[in-house]
Formats: structure tokens, sequence, C-alpha cells
């Protein structure tokens, strides 16, 4: 999911388009709160670890 935003980020700078930088905003923050409520031990989508 981190990877995705990062890519929509890109995209979305280089083709000025700004729905996609908006997305990957999301997904990027989305993303990295996943991440972490995953290091902390929390279970994220069923799974003990989300990475």
């Amino acid at each position: 999911m981190i990877a995705l935003g990062v890519v929509l980020l890109v995209i979305g700078f280089v083709a000025g388009i700004s729905i996609l930088w908006t997305l990957g905003v999301i997904l990027l923050v989305v993303g990295a709160v996943l991440w972490v409520a995953g290091s902390l031990g929390h279970g994220v989508g069923g799974r003990k670890h989300y990475w």
C-alpha cells in the first residue's frame, strides 16, 4: 500500500493530475498507519502482523 501510494504520488506530480496526488497521499498515510499498528503487535486485517 505504501509503494502504491508513492507510485501514485510520482505519477500525479509528473502528469499534473491532482486526483492521483490526493489518492497517493491517502494511500501513503493509511499504509503507514497499518504498518505502525502491525509493528506494535496489533492485529491488522485478521493477521498478527501487517508486514
